[in-house]
This record gives structure tokens, sequence and C-alpha cells, in this order.
């Protein structure tokens, strides 16, 4: 950028004293416009034959060169240093956008750990943390990034997530609590132990996302390199055909005249506009996200995300906190203890949500030695041998499966039914909490004119009931397994418009199919699953279901920007291509349309990285 802007000054001042120059010699003038173009345009020339060579032939360079070198030809050598004089200048101001877009993004890049402080005996010995193994211990000092996943083991800090999520009020760790690579330690001292190696850390998936988002493109942005491909051959021909035919067949018609249009015909129709301000709106689009803690995989997700009709989403995890706790025992014939001991046994072996709360409320170390044939039935529940006896600990369809008869009251809640050697042993109610911005993200949803708001989850009905309609929700499927789940996306697709998008938002790596097989898969990245995350388009880094609200918001303002700078940018091109043709407008003029339809159009891209009122 320093070096076009020097070489933008020079040329200038050649061009300026060029131009104000009092002296007989007829040639000195002419150099100095020589010496002004050479300087200010020489590397547009210089790309223009390489791409020649290479068999790119027409773009930007070469409508450029051919237009301006035409111009001395036809001894306009002042239009042909302006032409190249404002075509650099826009080329200047393209450059500064697009690294002020970038840095939008490559702010994250800061989140890259440097080293990590592993612990070996009494010593600390940095290293870089793609050396650092799964169960090493490292210490991160206040002020330090954290380098990778892990488990604080020892001590207690207040940590910056910002760089992750977007939120600016710091989180509390202490003994116990997991920790994601990409924060910044602010005050303590903690010890963790590293539970993923750096290449599968949140901060090397983030980086990865980030660097390879460009890399998809939108529909919008396919169409305009489509554009230009066949849209620059045919206006250098029609340029061709306008300096030759009209002075053939017309009377009066002269060749410098019609050259003149021909040369101010390229000069307009040069595609800077288009080609470099769509992309610029999407790829602002994603910086504006990533700033709001929404890492969007490709522009292609972004723009299918304005066009949004559906929204579905599971429960646990997603419009719930996935944090159960045992509520109520209800034993038959035997005691409380006994029933609470033998259904945390038989769950042990399960990392459900539902299974940690039960060993959560048991309290106690699981002794392996006591189980036995552990057979767990997806979308039912478990059954093994705990001393000898035959426990089952389920949901009413495992009851129904095994022909024990159950309590069949209207309880409210996620409920296991126990049986104990084929006999029915009582129930636990746990329940999970709604989160607190669940209601307000439905509501602003509904306020982004989304049509439908869907719950799929295998809770009981009147569980999930009770949760649709405290949240204002449009539909609720319950009770279903994760392949149900599917079978009902496909339902829900027949009711979205032909250009609507349906969207679907999870957590856990039951919904890595209904992610994949959405128009938009969206995780929930702060506590999601691995495999919910890979599956995923885009990815909410903080655990707020209201930010798939500002997701759509960035999106739709992104598409509509995108959409204005198209209209604009091929109505002013074809009006002056027509004026152009006719005569009435000069080369001067027809630069300044150039280049002024270009800073307008980019200035408009800029818009879409205000997302602060999002």
């Amino acid at each position: 950028m320093k070096k076009r802007l020097w070489r933008i000054i020079i040329g200038a001042i050649f061009f300026i004293v060029a131009l104000i120059i009092n002296i007989d010699i007829n040639w000195i003038r002419p150099v100095l416009f020589l010496v002004s173009y050479t300087i200010v345009g020489g590397d547009v020339v210089l790309r223009a034959l390489r791409n020649i060579i290479r068999g790119k032939v027409f773009d930007e360079n070469f409508l450029m060169s051919i237009a301006t070198i035409g111009a001395f030809f036809v001894g306009d050598f002042p239009e042909g240093v302006a032409v190249m004089l404002f075509y650099q200048v826009g080329e200047l101001f393209q450059s500064y956008a697009v690294n002020k877009s970038r840095k939008s993004i490559a702010s994250l890049m800061d989140i890259r750990p440097d080293y990590a402080n592993v612990k070996k005996g009494d010593e600390l010995v940095k290293v870089d943390p793609d050396e650092v193994q799964i169960g090493d211990i490292i210490v991160i000092k206040a002020g330090e990034k954290v380098p990778l996943d892990g488990k604080v083991i020892e001590g207690s800090s207040m940590i910056d997530t910002s760089a992750l999520t977007g939120e600016s009020v710091p989180r509390e760790v202490e003994a116990g609590n997991d920790i994601l690579s990409g924060c910044i330690n602010i005050n303590g001292v903690i010890t963790v132990e590293v539970t993923k190696e750096y290449g599968e850390s949140t901060v090397s998936k983030i980086l990865d996302l980030v660097e390879n988002a460009s890399s998809k493109k939108s529909n919008s942005e396919q169409f305009i390199t489509r554009f230009a491909r066949y849209y620059t051959p045919i206006v250098v021909i029609i340029a061709v055909i306008i300096a030759i035919i009209p002075p053939l067949l017309f009377e009066g018609a002269t060749f410098s005249d019609w050259i003149y249009r021909a040369l101010s015909f390229l000069v307009v129709s040069c595609p800077c506009a288009l080609v470099i301000s769509i992309p610029l709106s999407f790829f602002g689009g994603i910086g504006g996200a990533s700033r709001k803690g929404i890492l969007v995989k490709g522009s292609n997700y972004l723009e299918a995300l304005a066009k949004t009709e559906i929204v579905v989403f599971d429960k646990t995890g997603t419009l719930t906190k996935g944090v159960f706790n045992v509520q109520e025992i209800y034993p038959i014939e035997i005691s409380k203890e006994e029933l609470l001991e033998l259904t945390a046994y038989v769950e042990s072996y399960s990392n459900h949500p539902i299974s940690l709360s039960l060993k959560r409320a048991f309290g106690k170390d699981i002794d392996n030695g006591r189980i036995s044939d552990v057979e767990e039935i997806s979308g039912h529940g478990v059954i093994a041998l705990v001393d000898g006896k035959k426990v089952m600990a389920g949901n009413i369809k495992l009851m129904k499966k095994m022909n024990i008869p159950y309590f069949d009251g209207e309880l409210i809640g996620t409920v296991v039914h126990v049986a104990v050697d084929n006999q029915y042993a009582g129930y636990i109610i746990i329940a999970d909490e709604v989160k607190a911005d669940s209601a307000k993200a439905i509501k602003d949803l509904k306020a982004a004119n989304i049509k439908q708001t869907v719950m799929l989850t295998g809770d009981a009905k009147n569980v999930a009931s009770k949760v649709a309609a405290s949240l204002g929700l449009d539909k609720v499927y319950a009770e279903l397994l994760p392949g149900d789940k599917v079978d009902k996306l496909e339902e829900l697709f027949s009711q979205k418009s032909a250009k609507g998008k349906l969207a679907f938002v999870g957590d856990g790596i039951n919904d890595a199919p209904v992610l994949a097989r959405a128009d938009i898969g969206i995780a929930m990245g702060g506590l999601g699953s691995d495999a919910a995350i890979e599956a995923a388009d885009i990815v909410i880094m903080t655990d707020e279901p209201s930010k798939i609200a500002t997701a759509i918001k960035i999106s739709q303002k992104t598409l509509k920007i995108a959409q204005q700078n198209m209209v604009f940018a091929i109505g002013v091109k074809i009006l002056f291509l027509i004026l152009s043709v006719f005569g009435i407008t000069t080369m001067w003029e027809a630069v300044f349309a150039d280049v002024g339809v270009t800073i307008i159009a980019v200035l408009n891209a800029f818009r879409v990285l205000k997302v602060k009122n999002l």
C-alpha cells in the first residue's frame, strides 16, 4: 500500500507539472506525461502483460492498459495519465478497504498462543503448543494466553473469553473447571491438565474455520466471477466495433473521435466495483459476525442464513442449560438410597447429562467390579447386572419394551423409570433448566421474520410441551430418537418456500446427522461436542441462543448491501457505457464514473462491519 501511495504522489507531481508548465519545447510535456504514466501505471501494464502470457487476457489490468495507451496514441496525453492516476487511487482505496476488513477477522489471530509452560518436575519449560501431549501439566500465569484445552487442577483466576465469545465480562475458573484455549488469564496462576492436543484444540479449530471461510463463496460472489469472465471480453469486442465500424459506415465520422469513444467505453467498463465490493461485503459480514462470537464457515452459509424461514432447535443444551439435577426419588418396596444407588450404577458407563446427574446425586465412587453385562438401548435406556441383579433404567419406552408395568401418572420433568429383576422399583424425576435468554431468542427470531420456530427432542411430551409453551415456540415434537429427528426435518422441508432455508440448532453428538442435513447447521460451540461443531456450518461460541437472531440479522444486512452494490454498480456502468458510445462523456468523466462507483460501493460494504447494535 505504501509503495502504491508513493507512486501516486510522485506520478501526480509530474502530471501537475506537465499540465501547468509553459515552455516552447514541444517534446517536454509529452515526456513529462510519459514519465508520470510510467511511475503511476507501469505496474498495471506489467501485470497485464504477465497475465496475457499466462492466458488471462481479459481483466481490469488489460482494460486500463489498452484504454490509457490508446489515449496516448490518439494524442490525449492528459486523459491517459489521469485515467491511470485515478484508477490507482481507486485501487489504493480498495486495498485499504480490504485490509481493514481483513483486520476485523485477523484480530482473531491474536488468540494463537506462542508457547506453553509445561511442568516437568519442579521446573517450567517453555515449549511450542504443538509439542504438548494430552495429560501434560501446564501452568498459565497472569496475562498469558491459554495455549491448549484442559481441566484446571489447581488455582483460580478470572479469564477473558472475549476473543472466543465476544463477551466482555470475564469468567471465573477454579479447580475442576474446563478451560478453552484462546482465552487470556487475567490475574491468578492456574495449573491445567491438557485434555486435547493443539491440532484438536478450540483455538486451532477457530483459526482453521476463519482462515478457510473465504474459500466457500456465496452465490452472489460466484455470479460476479462468472459475470466478469464473459463480460470483459464482450466489452473489448464492442469497443473494437465502436472504434472501427462507425468511421467506415458514416460520412464525416473520424477514426480519432470513435477511437476516443471506444477508449472511454473501456474505462467505464472496468468491473472493479463489482469484483471488489461484493466479496468485501461478505468478508465484512463474516468479520462482523466473528466479533459477536459467531463463526461462519463460508460466505455461502452467510447468504443462505439470510433466507432462513424455519429455525429448528434441539432442546437439551441448546434451549436449556443441559445441567440436570435429581429433584425427586419415588421408590417402591425399596429405599430411596438403594433406588438411587442401583440407578447410578447402571447409568455409570454413560456420559449423557441425565446419567451424570444421577452419579452426581449418588455422590460416591462407582465400583466397576459390581457391574457387568451393560447394554445401552438407544432412545430407551440402559440394562445391566448390578451385584447380580438385573437393573433396567430408562424412559417409558424401555418399560413398554420389557413389558414392565410402570407408574403412568402426570409427571413434570425427565423421568427415569427403574426395574429390578423385572419388577418395577420406582422412578426418579430429573429436571433441566431453561437458559436465561432462550425466550428472547425466540422473540428476536420472530422479529427477524422467521416463519416457524420448532423444537425436536427425545424428552417426554409433557416436559417438551412445558418448555415450548414457556418460550413461545410454534411447534414441538417430543420422544424422538436421533433417526426420528432427521425424518421430522424432512417433513419440515416441505413447509418452506422454494428459495427459503431451514436452519437446525444443536449441540450434542446425536445432533450431528441433523446439523449436516439442514440447509444451515448451527452448533452451540461453548459446551457443544466436537462432532456437532464439525458438522455445523455456523458455530455460536457462547451458549446463548439469542446469538442466532444476531447472526441472521448480520446475514440479512450483508446480503442487502451486496445486492445494493451489485444493482448500483451494474446500473451506473450501463448508463455511462451508453453515454460514452454516443460521445456524451469524455474519458475524464468515464474515469470518475468508474472510480467513483468503486469508492461508493466499497464505502457501502464497510457498513456491514458495524454490528454493535445488532
